[in-house]
């Protein structure tokens, strides 16, 4: 393959390493090296994960949380734009600003569908089993290279952009990532089983409707814990879904996985830990409540949990 999914993380990793350079140099912040480090270990975990043996990596991400959570990462003052400046630019562009979003998603599908089986000689020009992904990383840089057109700026000027978001999201930045080690985690050491012993040892299952209720309300519980939906599945699917729902009230799994996934992200909309969807957008919004997006998306959520309970009482022995 000519473009492969590994290419995109080194060229994250070498973004974080400029946030980590731009965070060392940056005198305004009291925490400058220990926010460096942050960002420094990070950008290691990207440019060299594959090689690090996995004690040593696991020791990383041990120590990226002790800094976050010992107050080390702290947000420092970015070299960006005035506001003045960026307000007359966004005048000038108007909804012309939206081109470079528009052009992820479009870029993304025309990669994985026009270009997934495309050979240049004998190599695929991008991995096609990672086509979807490939895209995405592809669309981002070309999404970059389009935003710095518009507005007329450089590619030091979008780093900087960039460091000014990772410092208003702070450590919540890492949080996909190492939710996404939590699910995997929890997958392991058998999590599912627990959860499975509990709900059948305290809950009487012998309900259909109690045990549609469990499995629901689980699934929006686990992923406000964990921030995924993707992490949370595999709990309560391996713990109730599979045994209960489809073991004892012959479930057809693709209607409870489908209704099951839903109810997963009805947890999503309420918790600080899907920072990717509730933080960085109030981040990106500059609200001065960091919480303002999940205050107007929990009414819609709980109604909306309740009606993934209805229906998956009913359609679930649909075939």
């Amino acid at each position: 393959m000519i473009l492969r999914l590994e290419d995109f993380y080194y060229v994250v990793g070498a973004i974080l390493a400029i946030v980590a350079w731009m965070s060392a140099t940056d005198r305004s912040n009291g925490r400058r090296w220990t926010t460096a480090l942050f960002w420094g270990l990070y950008a290691l975990l990207y440019l060299a994960g594959e090689a690090l043996p996995p004690a040593f990596a696991g020791a990383v991400v041990v120590a990226m949380a002790l800094l976050a959570g010992f107050g080390g990462v702290r947000s420092g003052t970015p070299d960006v734009l005035p506001d003045d400046v960026r307000r007359a630019s966004a005048r000038r562009l108007g909804h012309w600003l939206f081109l470079p979003a528009l052009a992820i998603p479009l870029v993304t599908v025309i990669a994985s569908t026009l270009l997934k089986d495309v050979k240049v000689g004998e190599l695929f020009l991008i991995d096609p089993k990672q086509a979807t992904l490939v895209g995405l990383g592809c669309a981002s840089i070309i999404a970059a290279a389009l935003a710095c057109r518009l507005t007329r700026s450089t590619p030091v000027q979008a780093m900087r952009e960039h460091r000014r978001l990772v410092d208003a999201l702070g450590w919540a930045f890492f949080l996909p990532h190492l939710l996404a080690i939590l699910g995997l985690l929890f997958t392991q050491v058998g999590v599912g089983k627990a959860v499975a012993h509990i709900a059948t040892s305290y809950i009487p299952m012998d309900s259909k409707l109690v045990a549609v209720t469990v499995y629901c309300v689980g699934m929006a519980l686990f992923t406000i814990v964990m921030g995924n939906g993707f992490a949370a599945f595999p709990v309560m699917t391996g713990g109730v879904g599979i045994p209960v729902l489809v073991g004892v009230f012959h479930a057809n799994p693709a209607v409870m996985a489908a209704i099951g996934m839903f109810s997963a992200y009805c947890g999503t909309l309420m918790t600080p830990m899907a920072a990717n969807f509730n933080i960085v957008p109030a981040a990106l919004l500059e609200l001065p409540d960091k919480h303002a997006v999940i205050k107007a998306q929990v009414p819609t959520a709980l109604p909306l949990l309740g009606v993934n309970i209805l229906l998956l009482y009913f359609l679930m022995n649909r075939p």
